[in-house]
């Protein structure tokens, strides 16, 4: 029966209003959330322990504030929630160290993961921790399958491929085929009164900081026209600047 991980990550709303304050996001009102991505993760993993047996471990990297997201994934079926304390920012070389160093702790056989995350949209963390542990990787899956192994389907060139994949392994989820449970009322009241394991995990000094944020630069206002006699430079305006024709 596999020792499964999951990872979980706590993003902004991805409807939240982003409001730069100076020369950093300012998230002091903004709800903080799941990355979307994560909740397939996480729902793949439940479907594997449904067919395989075993424990389901949700982890996540971060503040008490991220607890959250670690009760969201127990009331609705997670075994364990594990949160690596850590304040501040990360690069993907520190992030990926210490997730490499907390599966190898809490003895995990296969990873499930978001194939990126909702606020930075890298997409390494699967590839990369799969990299640091020596073991097999797999992104993109929108569908997998659980009979004596694990078994994968995601795009591939105009269509989809079916993989069967090695264990040890790391699995990045994209939206697939799987509808994501709700938690129901039993759920939600074992997820309040869980106990979050937290542990420490010395991080290697990040070589990228963030310099300042910015928002990106207003659209510039469109244009409109009327009547037959404005067709010739609108079609010039589509092909020159729309680049659609």
């Amino acid at each position: 029966m596999p020792n499964i991980i999951v990872l979980v990550k706590q993003v902004p709303d991805t409807n939240a209003k982003i409001v730069v304050n100076g020369d950093r996001v300012d998230l002091s009102s903004v709800k903080m959330v799941m990355s979307p991505y994560d909740e397939f993760a996480v729902e793949t993993a439940l479907k594997h322990k449904e067919a395989a047996g075993g424990e389901v471990t949700a982890l996540t990297v971060g503040g008490a504030g991220a607890e959250k997201i670690l009760k969201d994934a127990k009331a609705i079926g997670v075994d364990h929630i594990v949160r690596i304390d850590a304040e501040g920012e990360m690069d993907s070389n520190a992030l990926q160290s210490v997730i490499a160093q907390a599966v190898a702790d809490l003895g995990g056989e296969v990873v499930y993961c978001g194939k990126s995350a909702a606020d930075t949209g890298a997409g390494s963390t699967g590839p990369g921790l799969a990299e640091r542990m020596g073991w097999a990787s797999v992104s993109n899956i929108i569908g997998a399958t659980f009979d004596g192994g694990v078994s994968v389907v995601m795009p591939s060139g105009g269509g989809n491929a079916q993989m069967s994949v090695p264990l040890p392994a790391v699995v990045s989820c994209d939206k697939g085929d799987f509808k994501v449970r709700k938690p129901n009322v039993k759920g939600i009241m074992q997820a309040k009164k869980a106990s979050v394991d937290v542990r420490s995990i010395a991080a290697p000094g990040s070589t990228v900081s963030v310099v300042n944020h910015a928002l990106p630069p207003a659209k510039p206002a469109g244009k409109s026209y009327q009547g037959g006699a404005a067709a010739a430079e609108v079609a010039q305006l589509l092909r020159d600047e729309a680049n659609i024709i």
